[in-house]
């Protein structure tokens, strides 16, 4: 997995260089509202540090900490990408972040130190589905509103094990919520270049399980093309969930770099 960062990296840093020497060719990052439809889909690497709460019915592994460095050395299988379709000021948005993490050493346990456990693993996959609305669009800034539900099933797996003694087990939880969100997001256009600021935001609760979600995501994007984009993104996912749930007060934020297709 860490090439699959090391390419996608490699292939951000090569489009951006060509740019410089394109610049006869630039082309505007804002996209033209129009009756005709325009579809992107975007791969992307994630690698966001994960710091939080895991939620097991006997309280026996509360914290856990990746760091975006255990991420990608302790992906063990995932797959991220997102697509866009838009007609007019409307559109739809889809996005589906699954990865399975897993990350060996002592666990710390409820009221003491850490003298129990081995292994945790977290299985996590995030669905969004998103409408989207176009309520500013001119030569230097584009904008969405959205509204939709974002899904996530999460299973936190801790492998005791009893120091000392020959004594192992193994806890698994799992939890799933549907909550409807709202958000906005869009970029903005760099002195004219083809250079621009994306972001975007979203917030919900009301799942059944989850007390707050938001999300959040900004940084520094280049248009090379009709064709391609690229972008570097630092971005945050938070999840509290209520009593039972497996992400209690869980934040994931680090970097992300894609590349977009346009069509």
């Amino acid at each position: 997995m860490k090439n699959i960062f090391l390419v996608i990296a490699s292939l951000f840093v090569m489009l951006t260089s060509a740019g410089f020497a394109q610049a006869a060719d630039e082309s505007n990052p804002i996209p033209a509202v129009s009756e005709a439809w325009r579809f992107e889909v975007t791969p992307y690497l994630w690698a966001p540090g994960i710091k939080g709460t895991l939620g097991l019915d006997n309280g026996l592994a509360k914290s856990a900490d990746f760091t975006s460095t255990d991420v990608v050395n302790n992906l063990k299988s995932g797959g991220m990408i997102s697509a866009e379709a838009h007609k007019g000021q409307w559109g739809l948005m889809g996005d589906i972040v699954s990865a399975t993490l897993q990350k060996s050493g002592a666990i710390p346990v409820q009221g003491g130190t850490a003298t129990l456990g081995d292994k945790v693993t977290l299985q996590q996959t995030i669905l969004t589905g998103l409408a989207t609305y176009t309520v500013l669009n001119n030569k230097d800034a584009y904008v969405d509103a959205l509204l939709g539900v974002r899904a996530i099933y999460a299973t936190a797996t801790v492998n005791v094990n009893v120091v000392g003694t020959p004594y192992k087990a193994s806890i698994a939880k799992t939890s799933s919520t549907v909550d409807p969100i709202v958000g906005a997001k869009g970029r903005y256009r760099i002195a004219d270049s083809t250079w621009y600021l994306p972001f975007y935001a979203d917030i919900g609760s009301g799942g059944g399980t989850t007390n707050l979600t938001w999300q959040a995501m900004a940084g520094i994007g280049k248009t090379f093309n009709q064709l391609i984009d690229a972008s570097l993104t630092y971005r945050a996912l938070y999840y509290d969930m209520k009593d039972g749930g497996v992400l209690q007060k869980t934040t994931m934020l680090g970097p992300q770099v894609a590349v977009t297709f346009k069509f």
